[in-house]
């Protein structure tokens, strides 16, 4: 598996979850995948997908930027597929998968796996897809530079949580020169629009409790920009914090540490506190494993090393992606929708762990890294082999 812990195919594809919007649904809306309390995942017998490898239909299109897995640039998968096979003997016992999602996360009604869902009612494999990832709360993502229609867009998830007194989570990914001009390229066209969008992106939170994944890769793929240009994006993501704290005291803002295969503790650690993560005033901590497979206890592990080498006040925290990581990370460093992996903890806010904050779905199981179906669609035969 590649380090980059995401990739949003193309400009033109939907976001990881999904675009959310009240009824204007424009080509950058960002939608989730929501988590509800459903029975423990027992094994289900194989049901035989309709065609090979069949990217969903959709009600509604959806344009904007996907979030897949791993997409990476080619270049990169040396390093990252080493990491991720080291950190993957570490994690060989799968995890147990628990089936009760946390009620105070807002699952958002609008997503790529509830659109299949709603337009295959006949299929076999429906009713494993729709309970054990459709009705889970999963993160909405906001993934193309539309910031004319941002902030309504924004608004209409946060003001759906708070209708119904539950936390969503949002992720905003617009960094300029994102991936590093890999599968997921795109963004903003300059750091100083992309300080516009993110001030439209905060005016949308609202002033409910909302957690902010505050853009995958940004950190942890770093080296592939100068010195100059790390130094500019590092000020401009510390400046989003505070933006963002400063619009809505109750959201809580995580910054990239990348994955457990990834950057040394003390490497990620150092890029951190130059983008703020380790002041109160734009940072409630970090988040690791985005769209990636490595497994929970060497999150765990690997997030406290970061946050002890981070410093900062004592409150902060780090959330894990759980959502495809129940048996780990594949040996052979695999990152395009490999075989053999499942769906990992559910989404909760209290992991009983202490300094890990959540256990979250950023990226949503089924939406297909690129070898499945066209990266970032909705793979269904993919999604069943993950849920059952």
């Amino acid at each position: 598996m590649v380090a980059a812990a995401s990739v949003v195919v193309a400009v033109g594809t939907a976001t990881g979850m999904l675009s959310a919007l009240g009824e204007d649904r424009g080509s950058d809306e960002a939608r989730p995948a929501e988590v509800t309390a459903s029975p423990r995942l027992e094994p289900l017998p194989a049901v035989p997908s309709p065609s090979p490898a069949e990217p969903s239909p959709s009600a509604s299109p959806k344009p904007g930027p996907e979030k897949e897995g791993k997409a990476e640039k080619a270049e990169r998968e040396g390093k990252r597929g080493k990491a991720s096979a080291t950190a993957s003997a570490s994690g060989s016992v799968p995890e147990q998968r628990s089936g009760t999602a946390s009620t105070r996360l807002y699952r958002h009604p609008e997503s790529q796996v509830l659109d299949w869902v709603r337009a295959n009612p006949g299929d076999p494999r429906r009713a494993v897809i729709e309970s054990r990832i459709g009705d889970r709360p999963a993160a909405v993502w906001f993934a193309d530079y539309s910031p004319d229609t941002l902030t309504a867009r924004v608004r209409a998830v946060t003001s759906g949580g708070a209708a119904r007194g539950q936390v969503p989570v949002v992720v905003p990914y617009a960094i300029p020169d994102r991936d590093c001009g890999g599968h997921s390229q795109g963004g903003a066209p300059d750091l100083d629009a992309y300080d516009g969008w993110i001030d439209r992106f905060a005016a949308g939170l609202g002033s409910g409790e909302v957690v902010v994944i505050l853009e995958p890769d940004s950190l942890a793929q770093a080296e592939c920009l100068s010195a100059g240009e790390r130094t500019a994006r590092f000020a401009s993501l510390a400046r989003a914090g505070r933006v963002l704290k400063e619009a809505n005291p109750r959201a809580r803002v995580y910054y990239d540490a990348g994955h457990s295969g990834w950057n040394a503790p003390a490497k990620q650690a150092g890029w951190l506190r130059q983008a703020g993560a380790a002041s109160a005033a734009s940072s409630d901590g970090i988040f690791s494993n985005v769209s990636n497979f490595h497994a929970t206890a060497d999150e765990i592990a690997y997030d406290r090393r970061v946050l002890d080498a981070l410093g900062g006040p004592p409150g902060l925290g780090a959330v894990i992606d759980t959502s495809r990581n129940g048996n780990g990370a594949p040996a052979a460093g695999e990152w395009c929708d490999p075989a053999g992996r499942t769906l990992g903890r559910a989404p909760t806010l209290g992991t009983g762990e202490a300094g890990i904050d959540a256990y979250l779905w950023v990226k949503l199981p089924g939406e297909s890294d690129g070898c499945r179906g066209a990266p970032g669609t909705f793979a269904p035969s993919y999604a069943y082999d993950l849920a059952r």
